[in-house]
């Protein structure tokens, strides 16, 4: 496994446990107890570690490359799961990956940003960074949702829509407001996670829902630290100033109430134990789709451009 920079010392003790176990396999050396006081030091050491996390080091566990992605949720949560491709006026944007399925039986529309795991998958995907197209495929999602009376679940996982050139002149910043005011339109209950990085208008453009969840360890900001860091300071050397700067970890937009709650990840992240991570946000957007159901179309628009609006007011 990938080892962040502040779980070294963890690493170098999990290190040390597998080459106990590899000893008392190949030797047949009763060593039981000495790893098993190496694996309560790990596990203290997590929990040590886990538990004063700063702003910079959370974002380096949101952005960790073992971390579940979208197709990692699609593949454990979803059934049936049908790709709609194209946003019929441009072309096809695989870094917004969304369909139809069924969650726990229920009929749904899903989207999401998809990152990919290897060097082919992630440039298939550009790295979850979608263009045009791939905003006005969500909305094309949404409306089709309205239509259909369906729930819209949305997992959020990039850095920020996609800043090239090509992207600038097909649109992009019309096709984010567009998506924005698609959410906001919706006719059906709209469920959002930030599963790993929820960065700028390209997080915001899918996640404004009706209820807004955060994984304990993800991250969600108007800029990335490093750009904050060029604009402010002319050096990305002081993004750790700028992610606490930001407030852009779980706890600190749960405490300014712009989510509406935390799922917590188990010890050392979700990268580390990925299938509990998606069943508790599995269990979560079941609970939120719970809240909002039965639902009453013309009151849960208004209720929800009313929980916007209220944002940011004293």
């Amino acid at each position: 496994m990938h080892a962040l920079e502040f779980e070294k010392p963890i690493a170098e003790l999990e290190g040390k446990i597998a080459e106990l176990r590899n000893m008392s396999s190949s030797k047949d050396i009763s060593i039981a107890e000495e790893i098993s006081k190496l694996e309560s030091k790990a596990e203290k050491l997590k929990v040590t570690t886990y538990s004063k996390l700063t702003a910079a080091q959370k974002v380096q566990v949101a952005r960790h490359p073992e971390r579940p992605h979208f197709s990692d949720y699609i593949k454990n949560l979803i059934t049936d799961f049908t790709p709609l491709a194209g946003d019929r006026a441009f072309g096809e944007d695989n870094a917004l990956v969304g369909g139809l399925g069924r969650f726990n039986g229920r009929s749904v529309v899903v989207m999401g940003q998809e990152k990919g795991n290897d060097t082919e998958s992630r440039i298939k995907h550009n790295f979850g960074m979608a263009r045009p197209e791939g905003y006005r495929k969500a909305i094309r999602l949404m409306d089709m949702a309205s239509q259909f009376q369906l729930p819209v679940l949305s997992l959020v996982d990039t850095a920020g829509a996609y800043p090239g050139i090509d992207a600038e002149a097909r649109g992009q910043a019309e096709a984010i407001a567009q998506s924005i005011d698609s959410c906001l339109r919706l006719r059906t209950p709209m469920i959002s996670v930030i599963i790993g990085e929820g960065g700028s208008g390209g997080a915001i453009a899918i996640a404004t829902a009706d209820r807004v969840y955060m994984l304990e360890h993800s991250i969600y900001s108007v800029i990335s630290p490093e750009g904050c860091a060029s604009i402010l300071w002319r050096s990305a050397q002081q993004s750790e100033e700028a992610a606490a700067a930001l407030k852009l970890t779980a706890q600190d937009l749960n405490g300014l109430n712009l989510i509406d709650g935390i799922i917590p990840e188990p010890l050392g992240g979700a990268h580390r134990q990925r299938l509990e991570a998606i069943a508790a946000v599995g269990q979560q957007m079941e609970k939120g789709l719970l809240e909002l159901s039965p639902w009453d179309s013309e009151r849960l628009v208004k209720r929800r451009r009313q929980k916007y609006l209220a944002m940011g007011r004293v």
